[in-house]
């Protein structure tokens, strides 16, 4: 089968999910008429690029888990690991970017933002969970291992049998680097606390555990999801060299990703460290 065969192979396989794209869209429409109402008070802390990175993200997200392009993920190693990256460093670093918080509040009915959302804001345990849960090394830890343990071979295979599953594993990801990122680009209305220093353990830690998984998918020598050796694909393509293929993009792109935010971070406190005695003497005011 050639490659184009293939392609439309996927294609006529592809339905659109109804449930998840109406999902989207309706936070996409909650957001933007939230972020125009808070425009009126707020136009400086809520330009057209906060607007433009959530509906961005939340397109990515779309592409990621409800276009053709899972379908090319279930049948290419490489490809889906593309999908992984997407979900945990693309697309919640994008959807944080928009600080979504206020403006999916202002963009629901009052009705609404009382009875419902008012009830779990008046659990104090419940917030204390959340806010424990959004601390920097309780996202750390959930992040790490939450992408370790869905590619072990015996958790990868079983998300790719089981649609659900697959599903709840696109939902981890999601989830927990909403926490991950969330620590180190605080959207209003979150307390502008920096992680100093700590931001460089924080980021090189997760390019380690990052290197270890690319490192042993590129280096075993064997292939190590036998999802793909029971569902060859149709692409022709080995499965050892997809293997390879796939551990080089998540470990090329996702060293990136993480290298390039601590490095620019480590400069910027430098700067700080290194900036004139007056900047200190006045307390940081943050926005």
């Amino acid at each position: 089968m050639n490659d184009s065969t293939a392609f439309q192979a996927i294609l006529n396989d592809w339905s659109l999910p109804v449930p998840f794209t109406i999902a989207l869209a309706v936070f996409a429409a909650l957001y933007f008429a939230g972020w125009r109402r808070i425009r009126r008070t707020r136009p400086a802390q809520f330009p057209a690029w906060r607007l433009a990175s959530f509906e961005a993200g939340l397109a990515i997200f779309w592409l990621a888990v409800a276009s053709p392009m899972d379908g090319l993920a279930d049948a290419l190693l490489s490809a889906h690991m593309v999908e992984h990256l997407l979900l945990m460093n693309v697309v919640p670093p994008l959807v944080l970017l928009g600080a979504p918080i206020v403006p999916l509040l202002r963009g629901l009915p009052r009705w609404f933002q009382r009875f419902v959302f008012g009830f779990f804001f008046r659990r104090r345990g419940l917030r204390s969970f959340v806010f424990a849960l959004a601390r920097p090394l309780p996202a750390w830890l959930l992040m790490n291992l939450t992408f370790l343990a869905w590619h072990l071979p015996a958790a990868y295979d079983f998300a790719l049998e089981n649609e659900f599953w697959h599903s709840v594993e696109h939902l981890c990801f999601f989830s927990t680097c909403l926490l991950f990122w969330g620590c180190l680009l605080r959207p209003w209305p979150a307390r502008q606390q920096s992680l100093g220093w700590m931001v460089i353990p924080y980021l090189v830690g997760s390019d380690i555990v990052n290197t270890i998984v690319s490192a042993s998918l590129a280096f075993c020598g064997r292939p190590v999801y036998l999802f793909y050796a029971a569902h060859p694909n149709p692409f022709c393509v080995s499965l050892l060299d997809d293997q390879v293929l796939g551990a080089a993009i998540m470990w090329v792109v996702g060293s990136l990703i993480f290298l390039g935010p601590a490095m620019i971070l480590i400069v910027r406190l430098f700067e700080r460290q290194h900036a004139p005695l007056a900047e200190h003497s006045f307390p940081m005011q943050w926005r």
